[in-house]
């Protein structure tokens, strides 16, 4: 288990790198390898990348977190996942975390490679991107996640393909099979790590994973903490409705806040879900969602004002003209809607 502590609340990690600046998700040209094949001892042996947090399997959450990369592998049986990947197994099965980071290594042409296991319940796209921030910042070997107590995180980093598979190598040269094959099985990833030019970022959060099930009930308490939990149902929805499009949610709160305060509280989730389908049906982006919601928005603001118009004149009540009044007689010869509207959104 990994300790547990709120964000903000990051752990002192060793020698740690100065913080390159920010970057974008997926920026640097980057492969993916996920180690999700292991026995979960401490869990009763149950499926533990199929375990939910926030709807969520968290095999899923951590290749939400990893959608920049090239190539993804995950080294495991094969299940439905949420994102494509490709499936990698060590041989044999069960050899352990180094001979299936050998295993999915073999996937992946990218210079960096991206090395997680699949119980991270709060990795993020921003923390990948600031791993590959750092390695390409400086000329270590690696750049790895450090927990609350300063304890490396080997299966939270980001590395140089080529340096793993130079250690790899060696390492293999001394483990030969009784058929002649490289044999890593059962040896720890410190026996790779320890060789490597490492730097270190520390990260409480990013770093927490599920290895209890108190840390599994941890984590579900968590996302479910006002701070967090409209951003985890969005990602969750997206996930389950296979739509991988960010849009900003605040001009879809402010268009169901005008829907509903401008017409009647039900006109807010009909409204959003128009809004919705009519940008689907235009196949836009973000900036089509964005244009459709404010169009809906100006029309909810325009029906508001004219209930508010309604009520000021039913509040000054009607002119009192007699029913045989005629034109020329003090009542004008016009309809009483052909006052022209010099309103600005007329």
């Amino acid at each position: 288990m990994t300790a547990y502590e709120p964000p903000g609340d990051t752990g002192a990690g060793t020698d740690p790198a100065p913080d390159p600046g920010p970057t974008e998700p997926g920026r640097a040209g980057y492969d993916a390898v996920v180690l999700a094949g292991g026995a979960a001892r401490r869990l009763g042996g149950v499926d533990k990348p199929g375990l939910r947090v926030g709807g969520r399997a968290l095999l899923d959450r951590v290749l939400a977190a990893c959608a920049g990369a090239g190539t993804t592998v995950v080294v495991a049986e094969p299940r439905p996942t949420a994102r494509p990947v490709t499936w990698a197994r060590e041989d044999p099965p069960g050899g352990g975390p180094l001979a299936a980071l050998a295993a999915g290594l073999r996937h992946t042409a990218a210079e960096h490679v991206v090395v997680v296991s699949a119980d991270l319940p709060f990795l993020a796209a921003e923390t990948v991107a600031r791993l590959l921030a750092f390695l390409a910042a400086g000329d270590a070997d690696g750049a790895l996640l450090t927990d609350a107590d300063g304890r490396d995180q080997p299966l939270v980093a980001a590395y140089r393909a080529p340096a793993l598979r130079r250690e790899l190598a060696a390492l293999a040269r001394d483990r030969v099979a009784r058929d002649g094959e490289p044999d890593l099985t059962g040896l720890p990833l410190r026996r790779l790590t320890g060789a490597l030019r490492l730097t270190r970022v520390p990260d409480a959060v990013a770093s927490f994973d599920c290895d209890t099930w108190d840390d599994l009930a941890t984590a579900r308490a968590r996302i479910r903490e006002h701070g967090h939990v409209l951003d985890e149902w969005i990602s969750a929805a997206k996930d389950e409705l296979g739509i991988d499009l960010d849009v900003d949610t605040k001009v879809l709160l402010d268009l169901a806040r005008d829907a509903a305060h401008g017409v009647a509280r039900p006109a807010a989730p009909l409204t959003t879900f128009l809004v919705g389908y009519a940008a689907g049906r235009a196949q836009g982006g973000p900036e089509v969602v964005a244009e459709t919601a404010r169009k809906a928005a100006a029309l909810a603001l325009r029906w508001a004002e004219e209930a508010a118009d309604a009520g000021a004149a039913a509040g000054k009540g009607t002119p009192d003209v007699a029913p045989d009044a005629t034109p020329g007689k003090g009542t004008p010869d016009v309809g009483p809607d052909a006052t022209p509207d010099t309103r600005p959104d007329a």
